[in-house]
């Protein structure tokens, strides 16, 4: 397994098999995030959806996630819905 030198956990990783977005932030995301991460921020993408009723396919809800996802993988962090709170389990 190839591994990559993940920005968002700060570790060394299993690197990604394949670029899971287009363009040039793909290409970032390919080089410098782990699989392990990914799988975080499809987690949390999958949320802010489901909690804001986002449309993926509307031009706004794709820039929207865009943004988040650079600040999750990135930056400091994509936050959470006003007045989220998770499910119990």
């Amino acid at each position: 397994m190839a591994k990559v030198n993940c920005i968002k956990l700060k570790k060394e990783a299993e690197a990604l098999d394949y670029q899971p977005y287009p363009g040039e932030l793909g290409t970032r995301i390919m080089n410098q995030i782990s699989a392990e991460a990914w799988e975080m921020w499809v987690n949390h993408q999958t949320m802010l959806i489901n909690e804001m009723r986002l449309t993926p396919v509307d031009p706004k809800a794709r820039k929207f996630l865009e943004e988040e996802m650079e600040k999750f993988l990135f930056g400091d962090g994509s936050d959470k819905p006003e007045g989220y709170t998770p499910e119990k389990k």
